[in-house]
Formats: C-alpha cells, structure tokens, sequence
C-alpha cells in the first residue's frame, strides 16, 4: 500500500529536497528516504505538503486533470465585500488565463494559529480579514494573484487541505506518515 507523509511546512521553506543556496528544504524536517512532494507550495507560503513513496499516486494528487480540492486559510488586506468574493466564484482572469471557481467564504481567524517567524507586516490603520479559498487547479502563486485581482493582496497563506488530507493536529516543522488508499 502508498505510503504518504503529511507535513506542515513552515515559512520559508523549499518544496524541494535541496537547495545549491543553503535555504531550508524538507530535508532539514524530513529525515526519511524514498518519498517526493506531491506538488509544491511557495516558500513564502505555510501549510500541508504532502509527500508519496509512489509515483502513480505523486501524479494523481498534484495534476489538476484530477481536480483535487485544494483549500487555503488567506489573510488577506482590507475587508472584501460581496461582490470581490463573488469575483473568485466566478473565476478570475489572470495573465495565463481565467481560473476555475471557486469556494470562498471569510472566516475568523484559525484558531491554534501558530506564530509565523518572522511575523506579518501590521498597519494599524489597515484591517485585514481570513477567508477559507478551496481551488482545484494550482498554477504557481495563484491564490496570491487572485486575491490580488480583487483588491485584496495576501499577507498570509496557509494551506489547510488537499482532498481529504488537512493539517489537523500538525504543528509547523512537524509530520505524520500514514497509509492511503486514496483514489481521486
């Protein structure tokens, strides 16, 4: 049976087992050999990457042919009204395309929500709001440049889900290994 790891990457972090600049990688957290990412997440981004010792299932959780539901926690800048919400409903129009729609709702913030190191930048005179964004696809920073294209750049973005896989009990730097019989 797949074998899948199931981290929480903390921020600034590679998705990647190596780096020629001595940034961190997963290799400073994950010590065991034979798994590869099953897609990537930013290094500027927090959340789950999952990882596989089997390459068939690697494919099937990170091509967006299969459309795995991908679901992020976004601080974002200033408190969207309905209306730019709807605009991620309906798909935004990016640069490299419009996008699918998606399922956003705002949200308060996550509770046993870690410190992030080093912290958000704070503008007292700025709001921010949490939204809870679930996308399909994932073209390189597209929740960014989503957010972004309604008004609302993002200052923090955690990855909370993929399919039926979700941070739960995982704190930063920390990961899990379980069997999966997952088929998309």
């Amino acid at each position: 049976m797949p074998q899948i790891i199931l981290f929480n990457k903390p921020y600034d972090v590679l998705t990647q087992f190596t780096d020629q600049q001595g940034r961190r990688t997963l290799k400073d957290y994950i010590d065991v050999a034979g798994f590869y990412p099953a897609g990537r997440l930013d290094r500027d981004s927090e959340g789950l990457v999952i990882l596989t010792d089997d390459g068939r299932l690697q494919q099937r959780i990170s091509n967006p042919r299969h459309k795995l539901d991908k679901t992020y926690w976004v601080q974002v800048e200033n408190i969207p009204e309905p209306q730019a919400l709807q605009r991620l409903r309906d798909g935004i129009n990016l640069k490299d395309g419009p996008t699918r729609p998606a399922r956003v709702k705002c949200m308060d913030e996550p509770t046993a929500l870690w410190e992030r190191i080093p912290p958000i930048r704070h503008r007292a005179l700025i709001p921010t709001c949490w939204i809870e964004l679930t996308i399909n696809e994932g073209r390189n920073r597209q929740v960014r440049r989503m957010t972004a294209a309604i008004g609302h750049p993002t200052l923090r973005l955690i990855r909370h889900a993929i399919g039926p896989w979700t941070l739960k009990g995982l704190s930063p730097g920390h990961w899990r290994q379980i069997d999966s019989d997952f088929t998309p």
